[in-house]
């Protein structure tokens, strides 16, 4: 499984100690640098996260892990790619059932939020956890048709 990470300006040291901590592991991670290496300088989290999230879906990452101040707003922006889903979590529960009964490609965190021992253990039962697929699958394919039924989301433009 290949792994992509990456943070906006107030993640960057929680970014480092789980990709250290994933490294070490033996996991497959890369880290994008998007804000050093796209754009150049500081770039805020919707870019970010947009960027990974399309990783993910073209298939140059398995899954991603995005982290800002509070990982809400990079899951907001993840999930603005068709095919992709993504979600915040701050505890191991929450991060096992995003794999295994929402099928979510891309965990997002916050750095304000959890500490690096907690989010290491967070990021390892995510990444442990599989699609269980019985009762969630019908849900997982609900999710799936609405979006597709969404012009905004199929077609790439905005209703705003």
């Amino acid at each position: 499984m290949k792994i992509g990470i990456d943070a906006d300006d107030a993640g960057q040291a929680l970014k480092r100690a789980i990709f250290e901590d994933l490294v070490r592991l033996g996991v497959d991670i890369e880290d994008l640098e998007h804000a050093r290496t796209v754009l150049g300088g500081t770039v805020d989290y919707p870019d970010i996260a947009f960027h990974l999230a399309q990783k993910v879906r073209d298939g140059s990452f398995d899954r991603g892990i995005l982290i800002c101040g509070t990982g809400l707003g990079m899951a907001m922006c993840a999930c603005k790619v068709p095919g992709v889903f993504a979600g915040t979590c701050h505890d191991v529960y929450s991060a096992e059932r995003l794999s295994k009964s929402n099928d979510a490609q891309i965990l997002t965190m916050g750095e304000r939020v959890i500490g690096a021992e907690a989010a290491k253990t967070v990021v390892r039962a995510w990444l442990a956890s599989e699609f269980a697929g019985g009762p969630s699958t019908a849900k997982v394919q609900r999710m799936r048709d609405l979006e597709k039924q969404h012009p905004a989301t199929s077609a790439g433009t905005s209703n705003l």
